[in-house]
């Protein structure tokens, strides 16, 4: 899932909806300052059935967790499903950035993969939210109508042919029929 501006309400709302036995990891990026405490991870905790924790180097991507980027670092999967950590230029302004997450996920998951782009002011996520489609994932964003703000909605609405456009209350059911499907 890749976030920014207005993220932590909406994943407030998606997030709940997933069950304790969600078959798959989920792995976040929101845009955070450098300096962002870990309060709202502790509030996702207490609301979700699924574990909530920053992703840690080499650490291994595993169900029933939700994974987030640590400040100031980009994300990204590795080969051998585990999460490595870069200090990296920033992409589209941005460190974490979505893109990265979504391109080494790609290439790892090629068509076992699901992309969510949500609520947020810039482009990031777009262009690996296509390569995800490329490969043979699943597009989903959320319905700029319902988003805070629109822009990173509509920015990857415009570069690729996504395969649902949701309203942010319809997303965390429609991923847990995902997992049971």
């Amino acid at each position: 899932m890749g976030v920014s501006s207005g993220g932590w309400a909406a994943l407030a709302e998606i997030l709940p909806a997933l069950p304790a036995d969600f078959p798959m990891p989920v792995v976040v990026v929101q845009h955070l300052h450098p300096q962002q405490d870990d309060f709202f991870l502790g509030h996702l905790n207490d609301i979700c059935a699924l574990r909530v924790k920053i992703a840690d180097e080499k650490e291994l991507l595993r169900p029933g967790h939700v994974y987030f980027a640590p400040p100031n670092y980009h994300l990204l999967i590795e080969k051998d499903r585990t999460f490595s950590l870069s200090v990296d230029q920033r992409v589209n302004f941005s460190r974490p950035a979505i893109d990265v997450l979504f391109e080494s996920g790609a290439e790892v998951y090629s068509s076992r993969l699901v992309g969510v782009i949500l609520t947020g002011a810039n482009a990031d996520g777009a262009h690996g939210l296509k390569q995800i489609k490329d490969g043979g994932g699943l597009a989903i964003v959320q319905d700029p109508a319902t988003a805070q703000i629109d822009y990173m909605p509509r920015a990857a609405m415009a570069a690729v042919a996504v395969d649902h456009v949701l309203p942010l209350t319809e997303i965390g059911p429609f991923l847990a029929r995902l997992g049971r499907s």
